[in-house]
């Protein structure tokens, strides 16, 4: 089963195996689960986007809203935010060019694994949710298989330059191949331009897209630092085509403190 809409301007598609789980002994029920975390992303566009004049973001950055006053959900996405800057040095930072708040850096991965732990709770334990390349799964799609997620080449884009292979988490690539120049190092201001990609695999989808984000504006040391802070394996390429790679020893990961979902955190 495989359904497919577009959320925050972006593709995104769930895929259910049919021949188990809820996708085969309850279709309906299946797709109705989908129905709903595709609603919630499309949500979070409503509410987050700084092109929806109406959004709370929007709110927020005309100065309308104050952060206090906000939803607990935005309340969230900015304590997110304010965690990964002070873990990266300022290199994360959740103020764009403009000076104004900016959450792209975040909301994508974060409604993202929400959408797939809402359609979980509903009974399917096994998916594939693809939000614009970025990858939460759950499950296989075989018994004992887990899911392959392919990692585009930044410069050659008909080249796979990694396939990661998961059953429970989330993989996030941050790079300018699909976007152009639109990552920013907070530290600096300028254009994050020291890699081409950096791909990212952590427990979730949400940690592993603020890490990406994070580390790619961090450059050269951004694979290292996010292994530290909670990626599980990390593969960033050079411009010029040279592959880095760096992965988390046995144990638990390293943490950037991530905060409650009501806090803006210290």
């Amino acid at each position: 089963m495989r359904i497919r809409a577009t959320a925050m301007g972006i593709p995104l598609s769930f895929h259910l195996p049919e021949h188990r789980g809820l996708a085969a002994s309850d279709p309906d029920a299946a797709r109705a689960a989908v129905a709903d975390g595709i609603g919630l992303l499309q949500d979070a566009e409503e509410r987050f986007s700084r092109h929806v004049e109406t959004s709370e973001l929007s709110a927020l950055r005309r100065g309308d809203l104050g952060p206090g006053d906000a939803d607990p959900q935005l309340r969230e996405v900015l304590a997110l935010s304010a965690a990964a800057h002070r873990a990266s040095g300022g290199a994360f930072d959740v103020v764009g060019p403009d000076g104004l708040p900016d959450t792209d850096g975040v909301v994508k991965g974060w409604a993202a694994q929400r959408a797939a732990d809402l359609v979980v709770s509903r009974g399917v334990t096994d998916l594939c949710l693809n939000v614009g390349g970025d990858v939460a799964v759950r499950g296989g799609p075989e018994p004992g298989r887990p899911w392959a997620v392919a990692v585009r080449h930044p410069t050659k884009l008909d080249d796979t330059v990694a396939v990661v292979h998961l059953s429970d988490g989330g993989v996030a690539t941050s790079g300018t191949a699909e976007r152009g120049t639109h990552l920013w190092d907070g530290r600096t201001g300028r254009p994050a331009g020291e890699l081409a990609s950096l791909t990212v695999v952590a427990a979730d989808l949400t940690t592993a897209d603020v890490l990406a984000t994070a580390a790619f504006a961090l450059g050269e040391p951004g694979p290292a630092w996010a292994v530290r802070h909670g990626a599980a394996w990390v593969l960033a390429v050079r411009p010029d085509g040279g592959v880095v790679t760096a992965t988390a020893p046995r144990g638990p990961a390293g943490a950037w403190e991530k905060p409650g979902p009501t806090g803006l955190g210290a």
